[in-house]
């Protein structure tokens, strides 16, 4: 997996991963080389510049595939209603209209929010494609039972959300019982019934990148229809290094089984040129197919606020302050 292998991958199904029978042979002698993960990564910034037009097309793909996120606990629903409004309209209206982008119907991938404002996000985004998504399973630590994971998961999809966002319980992978991680995923799986499920790995407490690629390996056996690198709360959250294992196992996982699963990595990414350093990388190691909502997400909340900041100083020829693009 350290290899510097580029070449995409050919996308043969738009079918959810309905996942496969737990094999231990599909990890037992996995190992991630870090210093070639890591030299592989450090060129993604710097072998691609995206100018003008070009980067303005790049920024407004960035944008559609943002999950728009409130997890604070702050939070209410004003504030939720004011953050649906942005996702509605993320970028101002004549800014896309000097851009030559006001009929592209731009909104962002989704919206994210805990359980109890699920209901209230839906109502906001009633009469929109924009799905809801909400955080589960005792979100961000997971330090609660099972059975506990299980209602949440079930009281979200009964709310009204279309995507959940579930974390899984790292002491499983810390201890290596795969098999564990395995059907506590397949169960959440189940539970999400016709919704789909992104699995939060929170790499950043995982130890290893090699035990990073055998969870990505793991959840999508199990059934994952996104794999997600943090809650955000971690004090390490998405590095292009733990993306690059991510993106390469999942390349690996559609190869072998033709099933296609998505990435969403989250935590820390708030520049626009750190999410052209993401769309690089998905680009370069899956290809286009994975550069749109269905496959790719952000999971951000002030992302946007940059973004359309660059957008207007392509406009003017000048940054405006940070204050005049409010998320809420």
């Amino acid at each position: 997996m350290g290899q510097n292998k580029t070449k995409p991958v050919t996308q043969k199904t738009d079918l959810r991963n309905q996942g496969i029978p737990f094999d231990a042979s599909l990890i037992k002698h996995l190992k991630v080389n870090r210093s070639a993960v890591e030299r592989r990564a450090a060129t993604l910034g710097k072998r691609r510049s995206v100018k003008k037009s070009w980067q303005t097309a790049w920024l407004l793909k960035a944008i559609s595939c943002i999950d728009l996120t409130t997890l604070s606990g702050d939070d209410t629903p004003g504030n939720v209603q004011r953050l649906c409004a942005k996702a509605r309209q993320p970028v101002r209206m004549d800014l896309l209209e000097a851009l030559g982008a006001a009929d592209l119907n731009l909104t962002v991938g989704a919206v994210c929010v805990y359980h109890n404002l699920v209901r209230t996000a839906r109502e906001s985004l009633e009469g929109s494609n924009i799905p809801v998504a909400a955080v589960s399973t005792g979100f961000p630590a997971g330090q609660i039972t099972q059975a506990q994971k299980l209602n949440q998961i079930r009281a979200s999809v009964r709310a009204g959300a279309q995507e959940i966002d579930i974390v899984i319980s790292r002491s499983k992978v810390l201890t290596g019982d795969w098999k564990g991680l395995y059907h506590e995923v397949q169960a959440f799986r189940e539970a999400c019934g016709p919704s789909h499920m992104k699995a939060i790995l929170a790499t950043g407490e995982l130890g290893t990148l090699t035990n990073v690629a055998k969870a990505s390996t793991v959840c999508m056996m199990a059934g994952a229809d996104f794999i997600k690198t943090s809650t955000g709360k971690e004090p390490v959250n998405a590095t292009l290094p733990v993306g690059l294992v991510m993106v390469r196992a999942i390349r690996e996982f559609q190869e072998l089984t033709g099933h296609t699963v998505g990435f969403k990595p989250a935590g820390g990414i708030r520049t626009a040129k750190q999410a052209l350093e993401w769309l690089i990388l998905i680009k370069e190691e899956l290809g286009h197919v994975w550069l749109n909502a269905r496959w790719f997400r952000f999971g951000a909340s002030g992302l946007l606020a940059d973004i359309e900041r660059q957008l207007e100083h392509q406009v003017t020829g000048r940054y405006s302050a940070g204050y005049r693009h409010p998320m809420s």
